[in-house]
């Protein structure tokens, strides 16, 4: 009897992993998969091959990340119609993704030297015989975990960093991804010849596990809540510092002098682009009294344009996951029942593996369409009576990853009380794609940045030096400290310090 399949839905067979297209069910890619001893095989390679990398020093490093990056710029096309058949993401989505992986690996081979070099440190008053040496070195071997949903872009922000830092990277890819993953690795070998220092092991949850337990020296992880709370626990016992970035639940604050267009335009494009399966998407917006009626007129009106399909031109692909239809139906399902209204969609809009444009109104806060990640092309949109109840509605879940702000006026100053790792002013999503600013979240979101500065830094470990420039005049880190030495330290901190 034949097996019948769940289109999208990966599987294992006689060793291979088999990543299959959302809609057709058809076999995109068959990778084989990791045992335990696989990944500390890998691990292993990673660890010798992360000598050799560091070693070669950040101009080195740069000219082969950059070989690596024009590789990846000639083959945009290839990379994001793989996307498409393996994820059902629209190719249009897979370019502008890819593109964007193209700018923050340029940015990390390039200002890792800036970033990173060591750094001559002042001494001090009590002690100007010492001078300090501050340096960043890698930390030996980055295992990566990443997601499905941006299977380039969102690793990359890890793996790229990571690697113009000095370390070694293990990937493991998304089993919904595989072979996005799988492409990134083969193209790094072409542009940099033998290249254990950025290798893959494929597999379902428990290869993820495998690698957390593996000695790997730090773990980038993005995923769900509970996942990065079960990597940390794995991770806790060895005490391997971890990267996590985990879901968010984000809200659009609109206030009164907002251009609406750009508001509505923005929140459709943000809760609904690659099917509302984006960690950093819209998922809620609170409008204040007097633009509210407005702008979910223009809405409704955008979101009712967008085309549902599989095909390379669709505005809106299928829901990836197919376990994910079910949550966005059990939402849509708990909205309406506790009062909400469906202005566009509902629940006759979920037709496995698509889910359509769906913009609920008066949708109480207690919800799970208002308090748990939906992550399909959902908006809950809520009047408010003014931009600081809309603050407030807006800091009332665990989360705390993205958020955006429409207005003048108190634009910045509302940005800043939101509770996010992350704003947008009159945009949305816009943080991700700046390579010089930081991205992550906080409280369920997750925690640590990559990205940016901050980013580097989060792949490198902060070794300070101190060393003695000359004789101590006044000994006193010694045991030849005299009465009169702390006398005169006591008189000079006071002169220094004691006044108000």
């Amino acid at each position: 009897m034949a097996i019948v399949r769940t289109p999208g839905l990966p599987y294992l067979d006689d060793g291979k992993l088999i990543s299959t297209n959302p809609v057709t069910g058809d076999e995109v890619a068959r990778l084989a998969a990791a045992a335990p001893d696989d990944v500390d095989t890998a691990v292993r390679r990673a660890r010798e091959a992360a000598e050799r990398w560091g070693e070669l020093g950040f101009a080195e490093r740069r000219r082969r990340l950059l070989a690596w990056n024009a590789v990846i710029a000639r083959r945009m096309r290839e990379l994001a119609h793989l996307m498409h058949r393996e994820t059902g993401k629209p190719v249009g989505d897979g370019l502008l993704e890819i593109a964007n992986t193209i700018e923050h690996l340029s940015w990390a081979a390039r200002n890792a030297r800036r970033v990173l070099r060591a750094r001559r440190m002042r001494g001090s008053l009590l002690t100007p015989e010492y001078g300090g040496l501050l340096e960043y070195q890698p930390y030996g071997v980055v295992g990566v975990i990443g997601p499905w949903n941006y299977p380039a872009f969102t690793p990359m922000g890890s793996i790229g960093y990571a690697l113009a830092a000095g370390n070694a990277v293990v990937f493991k890819p998304s089993e919904y991804s595989p072979a996005v993953g799988e492409w990134l690795v083969t193209t790094f070998a072409e542009a940099v010849g033998d290249a254990p220092m950025f290798q893959a092991v494929h597999g379902l949850g428990d290869v993820g596990a495998a690698l957390t337990r593996s000695g790997v020296d730090k773990v980038a992880f993005t995923g769900s809540t509970a996942t990065g709370k079960r990597v940390m626990a794995a991770c806790a016992e060895s005490l391997t510092p971890v990267v996590i970035e985990c879901g968010g639940k984000d809200a659009m604050i609109v206030d009164a002098d907002a251009d609406l267009d750009a508001a509505a335009d923005a929140a459709i494009w943000g809760g609904m682009a690659n099917a509302g399966q984006t960690c950093v998407g819209i998922e809620r917006v609170y409008a204040v009294d007097s633009v509210y009626d407005a702008l979910l007129t223009r809405l409704v009106d955008r979101a009712g344009k967008l085309r549902v399909a599989a095909d390379e031109g669709a505005n809106v692909g299928p829901i990836t996951m197919p376990g994910q239809i079910d949550i966005i139906r059990r939402h849509i399902d708990d909205a309406i029942a506790r009062g909400g209204t469906a202005a566009l969609g509902g629940l006759d809009a979920v037709r496995p593996p698509y889910v359509h444009p769906t913009i609920l109104t008066d949708v109480p806060e207690e919800s799970d369409a208002v308090c748990q990640e939906t992550f399909g092309p959902t908006l809950t949109v809520t009047r408010v009576a003014d931009a600081d109840e809309a603050v407030r509605r807006a800091n009332a879940t665990p989360y705390g990853l993205g958020a955006s702000i429409f207005g003048r006026r108190r634009a910045l100053a509302l940005a800043r009380k939101v509770r996010s790792g992350m704003a947008a002013i009159n945009s949305t999503i816009s943080f991700a794609v700046l390579p010089t600013l930081p991205f992550g979240g906080v409280g369920e979101s997750g925690f640590g940045r990559i990205h940016g500065d901050d980013g580097l830094r989060e792949f490198a470990r902060a070794k300070a030096i101190a060393r003695r420039r000359m004789p101590s005049a006044l000994p006193l880190m010694s045991f030849r400290r005299t009465p009169r030495a702390e006398k005169l330290v006591t008189r000079v901190m006071r002169a220094m310090h004691g006044r108000r």
